[in-house]
């Protein structure tokens, strides 16, 4: 079966990561497919005429159900939709983008969430058939570079390099996206970097805003490969998620099989994967942010306590096999009739 999968291929992003696994996992049970940035297209028309090219695409999968799905308006070949999170989250706020997102998923065969609440906000915003909503929590699978050099990486990111094995870094693994909101905890990181200057907050993203080269204590890092960045977080003391909204972060669950404590902005995209005190800590305000931070500081105990529960959540929920399976059988039903 030849296939067509549509997603937003920023280069070093969680959503390309995402867009590659799911296309392996495809292409292992025999099937042809080809990836295609959302971008790419001016119009449904566009993908209309190239499913129609000889020999013709059998069948398309998209991810997000605004910006890719509405491309899909003018095809006819069987398609499936998989839900980014700022899709639900979001647009659905937006009248004319929930009336388009309402006509893709009427014509989908299927559609996946990556976790219950998402399913459920599904529900909630958008005319839709519940049995055609599946829950596949993402899989992951991380892979540290060997050669990746911490004091280059932090000189890279503006720091001097002293001190380097007293740092003590909170990454933020976002891109300078407003939906990420990276500014969000600016200022109080700040304000608290000048009270103990070894504790830093390097971003990680392909864009500069001069807020954030202004703000003392806060470092930027160009975008990194998929292996320099798990082994960039297996060197930090703890990973940040400061966003308005989140399908399901990518960065949060490599976290945790990393062996990393995570420190998560309390979205319903976030506390659906990181249980308060248990497997991470939330946070619904900078201050608060500064307060959990210091108590990962403090008590080593709680530090040991969710590197352990974050390592066994990720392996008995976000396993690979299982997110295979589902996305093979889904695909099959894009061959009936």
């Amino acid at each position: 079966m030849k296939l067509l999968l549509i997603a937003c291929l920023s280069p070093k992003t969680g959503n390309y990561a995402t867009a590659v696994r799911i296309r392996s996992h495809i292409e292992k049970a025999g099937h042809t497919c080809e990836l295609r940035d959302a971008a790419d297209f001016a119009s449904s028309t566009d993908v209309a005429n190239l499913v129609s090219q000889s020999p013709p695409f059998e069948g398309v999968l998209v991810i997000h159900l605004f910006k890719a799905g509405r491309l899909l308006l003018d095809t006819q070949v069987p398609f499936g939709v998989i839900f980014g999170g700022t899709d639900i989250n979001e647009d659905v706020k937006v009248e004319q983008k929930r009336v388009v997102m309402e006509q893709v998923l009427l014509r989908a065969r299927f559609a996946v969430a990556f976790s219950d609440r998402l399913k459920e906000a599904a529900e909630l915003f958008l005319r839709c058939q519940s049995s055609k909503i599946y829950v596949q929590p993402q899989g992951v699978q991380t892979e540290a570079t060997e050669e990746f050099c911490w004091n280059e990486f932090l000189t890279s990111s503006g720091l001097d390099g002293q001190h380097e094995d007293d740092l003590r870094v909170f990454l933020l693994v976002c891109g300078l996206r407003r939906v990420k909101d990276p500014l969000y905890l600016l200022e109080a990181f700040s304000e608290w970097h000048q009270e103990d200057p070894l504790n830093v907050l390097i971003v990680i993203g392909p864009k500069v805003e001069a807020a954030v080269q202004r703000t003392a204590g806060v470092f930027l890092s160009p975008e990194r490969s998929q292996q320099e960045l798990h082994a960039a977080v297996k060197r930090s003391f703890a990973v940040v998620n400061s966003s308005i909204s989140e399908g399901m972060s990518a960065a949060i669950l490599e976290a945790m099989d990393l062996g990393v404590p995570v420190l998560a902005r309390d979205v319903p995209g976030n506390a659906a994967i990181v249980q308060r005190e248990r497997t991470g800590l939330l946070f619904a305000s900078p201050q608060e942010f500064v307060h959990q931070s210091q108590r990962l500081l403090s008590d080593g105990e709680l530090r040991e306590r969710l590197v352990r529960n974050g390592k066994i959540y990720v392996e008995k929920h976000h396993s690979l096999t299982p997110e295979r399976e589902t996305y093979q059988r889904l695909v099959d039903t894009l061959l009936w009739a």
